[in-house]
């Protein structure tokens, strides 16, 4: 996403509130209520974690980039992850992958510029028997073959605002 994210005030009140009660032990459990409230942990609400908790700047960001559950990035409406488990990788994971980046512009750890997908790549997302497999938001799309990609992602273009339940795929499947 090559545009510039700016925290409201609105969203630092409610970091503030976060933080209100927290201390430094609290870290952990404040920074992913901060990131499901803002969607990522920008630099701004790094230094406001850090000065409210009493803790360097240093060590916030060193958990932030340690733990795979916390973002440095805005993820997209459609959050795609893409398993690369072995069964996945010898399925052709590396394709689908391939026709992603090719259909959205984008690569693992980016968002589209109008902010509606971001790909990351997942090391096993539990369906070795279904691969390849990706999620979109809390979707599974199993048996995956690359001429999918294109109908899958226009669906999720053409939904705007409507439920996302509403997409419904011939290999889709729960897991």
């Amino acid at each position: 996403m090559s545009g510039v994210f700016k925290v409201t005030e609105q969203q630092l009140k409610k970091v503030d509130s976060i933080l209100e009660n927290s201390e430094r032990g609290d870290l952990i459990p404040a920074l992913q209520k901060i990131q499901e409230e803002i969607g990522f942990l920008p630099k701004e609400i790094q230094v406001r974690v850090a000065e409210k908790l009493n803790i360097p700047l240093s060590e916030v960001y060193s958990i932030i980039t340690f733990y795979a559950l916390f973002s440095l990035k805005p993820k997209g409406k459609h959050h795609i992850n893409v398993c690369k488990g072995t069964a996945c990788y010898v399925k052709g994971a590396e394709r689908i992958l391939q026709k992603l980046k090719d259909v959205l512009g984008v690569g693992p750890g980016d968002t589209t510029d109008d902010g509606l997908f971001s790909i990351d790549v997942i090391r096993c997302l539990g369906a070795c028997g279904l691969g390849p497999v990706i999620t979109i938001n809390d979707k599974t799309y199993a048996r995956l073959k690359p001429d999918d990609i294109p109908r899958i992602i226009a669906k999720y273009k053409d939904m705007g605002t409507k439920d996302f339940e509403a997409v419904t795929q011939p290999r889709e499947a729960t897991v």
